[in-house]
């Protein structure tokens, strides 16, 4: 809420404080990981990760429409009430986590005994109560723990690569205004929103006792929607500058990414429920490095020439990342607790 009198003060100010927001938010990830260590039955990791993370997508786009609609038409000279009314927001939403969310259902004053029963019963009362402290060596040296950094990478370089990049794909191939840009750009990312809760139902299902094993089912999902990925984006060429057919595929892309993110938001849960947040917490790093690079790479690419052949070899390049880490999670991923997670 502060930033708008911080762009005005001094442009030092405005960038420590956005550093300061980012070690902010870089801490919530982690922390809803070890959150639903506790407050999940394992059987349904799946699906409440991935509705998370689903959440946060749709803040995303919530945010760059409300963003464009407030800089237009807001108050306070239009952008500035763009932070102003996310701040306002940011602040309802903590009072009411500090009110209703606790750590475990041990620590919550309001719970009811037949619920405490439940936890109980589906998470053990072990694994509510301990705080083991981490094998920080372990976790280190883990194979499984750094083959879902490999395909965690991969898909935020997908992901985050498309969210930062797409504007200008569309806008520089497509040949598409600045008023049709936010909505066409825009639309692909609703097919994450769609299949990503839908996909991590599936998995829950198909990974349920009598069924198939937690690990044939992240590998089979993650393998087959990066894959998926990878067509959409040798489709690309063949589509050309048809802005119908060019938004489609971007949609059918992000729906195939949405496959994968019950791997990439729940397999720290299967490999170590107790310490899901510090795997979280590392492996996420790792991936945001993805997105980090992509932009830098396309820049490169792009620099002399924006044109379709320089784009599809942008889209090359991502799609024999999204190929490395598939295949490096398939061969040494799992879906086993592993022996030191206790």
């Amino acid at each position: 809420m502060v930033t708008p009198a911080a762009a005005r003060i001094h442009i030092g100010i405005l960038i420590a404080l956005r550093v300061l927001s980012g070690l902010g938010e870089g801490a919530m990830v982690p922390a809803s990981e070890a959150m639903i260590a506790r407050w999940t039955a394992p059987r349904h990791f799946s699906t409440v990760a991935g509705t998370i993370i689903v959440g946060e997508d749709t803040g995303v786009i919530v945010g760059l429409f409300l963003a464009g609609i407030l800089c237009d038409y807001g108050f306070a000279g239009g952008w500035p009430s763009v932070f102003y009314v996310f701040g306002m927001v940011g602040c309802v939403w903590f009072v009411c986590w500090c009110f209703i969310c606790y750590s475990s259902p041990y620590t919550h004053p309001r719970i009811s005994k037949v619920e405490l029963e439940y936890f109980e019963r589906m998470i053990g009362a072990e694994d509510l109560a301990r705080h083991p402290p981490t094998p920080w060596k372990k976790i280190l040296t883990s194979v499984p723990v750094w083959a879902l950094a490999a395909v965690f990478f991969a898909e935020c370089w997908l992901f985050y690569g498309l969210m930062t990049s797409l504007p200008l794909y569309m806008h520089d191939v497509l040949g598409l205004n600045m008023t049709h840009l936010g909505v066409l750009s825009a639309i692909p990312f609703v097919g994450t929103i769609i299949s990503a809760p839908i996909t991590c139902l599936v998995v829950d299902w198909l990974r349920a006792p009598g069924r198939l094993s937690t690990g044939v089912v992240r590998k089979v999902s993650c393998f087959a929607g990066l894959m998926l990925c990878d067509i959409c984006l040798v489709i690309i060429w063949f589509v050309g500058c048809n802005r119908a057919l060019a938004v489609l595929n971007f949609f059918v892309l992000l729906v195939c990414d949405g496959i994968v993110i019950n791997c990439v938001t729940a397999n720290q849960l299967d490999l170590a429920p107790l310490h899901a947040g510090k795997l979280m917490g590392l492996t996420n790093t790792v991936a945001i490095l993805g997105g980090i690079l992509q932009p830098l790479v396309v820049s490169a690419m792009t620099a002399q020439q924006s044109t379709r052949s320089t784009w599809q070899g942008v889209f090359f390049v991502t799609a024999v990342v999204n190929t490395f880490g598939a295949l490096v999670f398939v061969i040494f991923g799992s879906g086993n607790r592993q022996s030191w997670a206790d």
